[in-house]
């Protein structure tokens, strides 16, 4: 069973605003910064944004950005290009009208970066350089200082909230959503780290509440996401009612940094663009590893390459490949790629005579709490935005680089939404539903059964043993603190995913079955849902996925359908 309401002090303390947005990295800012702007332009004199962050500031997912934001901003290219890459990377299960919210305002979201003073990389003209990345077939991809992107992105943010009207509160662990006795949204419940389980949770009072907390990477052994990736926004959204979709669709990076056998948790990751340069995947003994697989080669999508490198090292017994960067040259790695130089010296290596040692890591989690364009969840008052949201942009597997662009444009759509509604809050009841948590010790066990069960590879029975270790482990009870309201939230997290793994039983995107090698659209070109019921069970349901019979063809690795009546499930 999962618990409805996480075990924790009454709040102590309270403050209130007109918003509460709750995380730190590019959505979580660019919804701030919105929201304060749309409030003000709404004839809110002195809007009240509060922004809650786990750790601090930068301490979120956005800083590891590599690669970049994927944007059309070059002459050769076009919306319907970045369209249709999108839609062939998301395997059947993108909803084309975000789709195309994405690619239509993707650019000015990017220009209204430079005008925050965002130093993307540009050439000796002054242009800005673009580079490609897996998935894509043109040149779109904007970065800055080589591969520090989501670090300069988070700097330029970070100065603009600084210098608005925006109340910060940092080290804070959101718990739970508060509702009025209409269940609209009047606040959350959140914990001060280091403040005692008792007088450090405390309530932050708002008409309106924007979840921007990432991802859940922490769900498995080895991931690309920092620490405070553990699931919070959308485990707390399902307690709160609220729908969680796509949630079997993790995006696992075909190429982290391998530190060893030992090394767990959060691996420095080895952006695409490197691939997009040059660079190529081997095997043990030099040989090329996506050589005829794919008509992308290196650059295929990200699950093609995963799945492949995932075969290859099972084949040979190894738990590593390589990155071949050599060709590059020293001179372009040390400017393009100096993350990834800095990396490599801390084991000793040097990428210009080394293959980089390289293995897939859980990346990215394309599934989220299920909103609409607007990032409205469907508990009235709540917004998603970012990773932790579903939109239907990425469907069965995220483009590169679009994360970062999505936040930027739909946590836009959501100020222009709060503004709209003019949030007033609610007075706070007491939810029904029974309080507990799971204890903090079980964290190390539920990773291990999601990474061997619920990884890049999957069948019933890998998913049937994750599943039994989670429902054991859903009966070890914790003591309120925040390693267990964080190991309560991977198990919510963690039950919905194998759930909606072991239901969809077909091959797709980020999600690869091997009892169920081939696509299915036929029975599963739909989205899976989850819900969280009044006696703490999940429940789930199918909802069809809308087709554009407009989109262009592809080509790449997918057979299109020829008849509309494909599109749907019955």
């Amino acid at each position: 069973m999962i618990p409805q309401r996480l075990l924790a002090a009454e709040p102590g303390w309270t403050v209130s605003a007109d918003v509460v947005v709750v995380g730190s990295g590019v959505a979580g800012l660019t919804a701030a910064l919105g929201c304060v702007a749309a409030l003000r332009e709404a004839k809110r004199s002195r809007p009240r944004v509060l922004l809650v962050t786990k750790a601090l500031l930068d301490a979120g997912s956005t800083r590891w950005a590599q690669g970049g934001i994927a944007a059309v901003l070059a002459a050769d290219d076009s919306q319907d290009a970045h369209y249709a890459d999108t839609m062939t990377a998301g395997a059947g299960l993108c909803d084309p009208a975000a789709v195309r919210v994405l690619v239509e305002e993707g650019p000015a979201r990017a220009h209204d970066l430079v005008a925050l003073g965002a130093a993307f990389d540009r050439d000796p003209a002054g242009l800005l350089q673009l580079t490609r990345e897996g998935g894509h077939l043109h040149r779109r991809i904007v970065h800055a200082g080589g591969d520090a992107t989501g670090l300069e992105v988070e700097r330029a943010l970070i100065a603009a909230v600084a210098a608005a009207d925006i109340e910060v509160i940092e080290h804070a662990l959101v718990l739970d959503l508060l509702v009025d006795d209409s269940g609209a949204t009047c606040g959350i419940t959140l914990h001060v780290l280091g403040e005692g389980t008792r007088d450090g949770v405390g309530a932050a009072r708002a008409g309106a509440v924007v979840l921007a907390t990432g991802g859940m990477g922490q769900i498995y052994a080895s991931t690309t996401n920092p620490d405070v990736s553990t699931g919070d926004g959308v485990a707390l959204a399902l307690r709160a009612g609220a729908v969680a979709a796509d949630l079997e669709f993790v995006q696992f990076h075909p190429t982290a940094l391998w530190r060893g056998p030992d090394v767990t948790g959060r691996q420095p990751l080895v952006t695409e663009a490197l691939r997009g340069e040059g660079a190529v995947l081997v095997d043990v003994t030099g040989a090329r590893v996506m050589a005829d697989v794919h008509p992308l080669g290196d650059l295929a999508p990200r699950d093609v390459v995963a799945k492949q490198m995932s075969r290859v090292m099972a084949s040979q017994g190894v738990d590593h490949l390589y990155l071949d960067a050599r060709g590059l040259g020293r001179d372009l790695l040390s400017v393009r790629f100096p993350t990834l130089v800095a990396n490599c010296a801390e084991l000793g290596l040097d990428p210009a005579v080394d293959p980089v040692p390289v293995a897939p890591a859980a990346h990215y989690a394309s599934g989220g709490i299920r909103t609409d364009l607007h990032g409205r969840t469907g508990v009235p008052g709540l917004y998603a935005c970012g990773e932790v949201a579903c939109t239907g942009v990425h469907g069965a597997n995220r483009l590169a680089s679009n994360s970062l662009l999505e936040g930027l444009v739909f946590a836009t759509r959501i100020a222009t939404a709060v503004a709209e509604s003019d949030p007033r809050p609610g007075s706070p009841v007491v939810r029904s539903g029974a309080a507990g948590l799971v204890a903090a010790d079980a964290r190390r066990e539920l990773q291990r059964a999601m990474t061997d069960g619920a990884g890049v590879l999957r069948s019933a029975d890998s998913l049937a043993a994750a599943a039994k270790t989670l429902d054991a482990l859903s009966g070890r009870p914790g003591e309120p603190g925040p390693d267990s309201w964080e190991t309560t939230n991977l198990l919510t997290i963690a039950t919905a995913l194998v759930s909606a793994a072991a239901q969809r039983e077909e091959t797709r995107g980020c999600h690869w079955r091997e009892d169920f090698p081939e696509r299915d659209d036929e029975r599963w070109r739909v989205r899976v849902l989850n819900r969280l019921s009044s006696d703490g069970r999940l429940g789930q349901s199918v909802e069809e996925v809308p087709c554009d019979w407009r989109a262009p063809p592809s080509t790449l690795y997918q057979r299109q359908v020829s008849t509309p009546p494909r599109c749907r499930r019955w």
